[in-house]
């Protein structure tokens, strides 16, 4: 039986005192307990940013990568062993910013990757520049007169490119977040739980307070998650109301289940001692 303690390494988080980090990593040792995920068995990809120092809090196998590339290394992971459980960590500069090109086209593939966002509206570890989320007016030091653009809306563009479990959370609330992670890492297909995360840092706006008075459940409101229009309806919801947990889930097949080359087992398990590619290389020369 696994316990938390298995997942516990020598190094305590460097985050910020109160940094919504802290609510996430407390969340997902306990899904992963809860699971009974051995840490052997799991591969946490982490991108560049303050949630990418997570490598070094949580004991599974990990991999600590560059900034917006979290899914491409996540995909080669799941499909030369699709028997392994393989997670995704970025933030929002990381994932919804020079990484959204990957994102979109992981969720149409639909993977049987979890991606875990954590979504603070800020780039927190460069010291509070306006990320792809930030509200449209937020003030930062790139943006002193406040941000131009609308704010990327990553639940209505994971509705819109395929992914098959879309959720969202808040790190202010453990449990609840537990809860949606289990949900996540359990489902067969492409996973986002995007995190409401604050940066008590770099972001004096999106603060627990704020969220606490915001945000509701979409369970208890008795949302279908298999309407997807009405799941992008709630996906466009910002301002006094904000929905957090499951807006969408459908069971698809997935891009590994249509790989002839792993029916029978996995690639790492194949034998390539008698493969000659000579004939390949030919056609370079």
């Amino acid at each position: 039986m696994v316990e938390r303690k298995d997942f516990a390494t020598p190094v305590f988080p460097t985050w910020c005192p109160g940094c919504g980090n802290f609510g996430i990593w407390g969340a997902l040792k306990n899904a992963l307990v809860e699971l009974d995920w051995k840490p052997e068995e799991v591969l946490i990809v982490y991108g560049i940013g303050c949630s990418g120092n997570g490598a070094d809090f949580l004991k599974t196998y990990g991999f600590h990568g560059l900034h917006g590339r979290t899914l491409p290394v996540a995909t080669g992971a799941k499909l030369s062993n699709h028997e392994l459980k393989v997670v995704a960590v970025a933030g929002d500069g990381d994932g919804y910013g020079i990484g959204v090109g990957h994102f979109i086209h992981a969720m149409r593939r639909n993977l049987d990757i979890t991606l875990i966002a954590h979504n603070n509206q800020v780039y927190g570890l460069t010291t509070g520049q306006t990320s792809p989320t930030s509200d449209k007016g937020f003030a930062t030091k790139s943006t002193p007169t406040g941000v131009i653009e609308l704010p990327v809306n990553p639940i209505a563009l994971a509705l819109s490119s395929g992914a098959t479990f879309i959720s969202r959370g808040f790190a202010g609330d453990i449990k609840y977040l537990t809860n949606l992670l289990v949900e996540a890492l359990s489902h067969k297909g492409f996973s986002l739980i995007d995190i409401f995360q604050p940066c008590v840092t770099f972001n004096n706006l999106n603060t627990y307070d704020w969220f606490r008075d915001r945000v509701y459940k979409l369970e208890a409101e008795n949302h279908n998650p298999q309407d997807k229009p009405e799941a992008f309806n709630k996906s466009q919801e910002w301002g006094d109301k904000i929905p957090i947990g499951l807006f969408y889930k459908e069971h698809r097949s997935t891009y590994e289940d249509e790989l002839p080359q792993i029916a029978e087992k996995p690639l790492v398990q194949h034998d390539i001692e008698n493969i000659d590619i000579s004939s390949l290389l030919d056609n370079f020369i």
